[in-house]
């Protein structure tokens, strides 16, 4: 009996001590599912997501701020910039949604997302409610800010030789495409502006800037086409007969020609 009764003692103390030694570990495992900190951030996280996934950008973005000035370290602190860039465009907050994106490339040059951050610069420049968009509007994007179409077009540019895997790469290679359209057709509106005001050379130095700059784009042939009539204009009847010339082998006009702008597709 007194035998039975020290191995159930014995029995008893090891029960005891594998229950304390095991509380360590159940106590760190409850500390990492249950840590205040990581579920605040997490919960932080997951209503932000849950906004911008939403279409609710405003409230997405102040989420996102929160998190980032309380918890200004992490993966989640990461991800905020990039998603506050993207809320921050889609509001239309163009200067604030480049800024985010510079932000983000400065901090995380080798981060496996910064390409996105390109992607969202890109789109901000791009001014999208008059990008590809703009097949509904009558005026194209060729007559609006073209300093933000160039700053769109380097930022694809990059995006494109150095990320060529990317899975944004293609958009960015189409959108670069329509962008040097537009850039070359800015030359030649500011050609027409010039030729229409009777500042005959000031339109020819335009329209040659629109051929030698954005060779083999739509625009070119308005661009000889004015190059032409300015030469005309200014009695250089030598000029204008070499450049008709140029232009009627280069561009034989169908005599069904829509007047649809250039950029659209149907």
């Amino acid at each position: 009996m007194r035998l039975t009764a020290k191995l159930q003692s014995l029995v008893l103390m090891l029960a005891a001590s594998v229950l304390l030694s095991g509380c360590g570990s159940f106590s760190g495992m409850f500390a990492k599912t249950e840590d205040p900190q990581k579920m605040a951030v997490e919960g932080l996280y997951r209503r932000a997501k849950d906004a911008l996934q939403g279409g609710n950008y405003a409230e997405a973005i102040k989420l996102y701020e929160t998190l980032e000035s309380r918890f200004p370290y992490g993966v989640q602190s990461q991800q905020a910039i990039l998603d506050t860039a993207y809320a921050q465009y889609k509001l239309g907050e163009r200067a604030q949604a480049i800024a985010a994106a510079d932000r983000f490339i400065k901090l995380y040059p080798n981060h496996e997302n910064v390409d996105y951050a390109y992607y969202v610069k890109g789109l901000a420049n791009f001014i999208e409610d008059l990008g590809l968009l703009s097949i509904f509007a009558s005026q194209d994007l060729s007559e609006r800010d073209q300093k933000s179409a160039r700053e769109a077009y380097v930022t694809f540019k990059t995006l494109a030789e150095k990320f060529p895997q990317s899975r944004y790469n293609a958009d960015s290679l189409l959108r670069m495409r329509y962008l040097v359209n537009a850039l070359s057709q800015n030359e030649s509106h500011i050609a027409r502006y010039y030729y229409n005001r009777g500042a005959y050379q000031a339109a020819i130095n335009r329209a040659q800037s629109c051929i030698t700059n954005y060779p083999n784009t739509p625009a070119n042939e308005e661009a000889l086409r004015i190059m032409v009539q300015s030469y005309k204009a200014i009695g250089n009847a030598q000029l204008a007969a070499d450049t008709e010339r140029i232009y009627k082998a280069t561009f034989a006009r169908a005599s069904n020609a829509s007047d649809s702008p250039w950029w659209k597709f149907w």
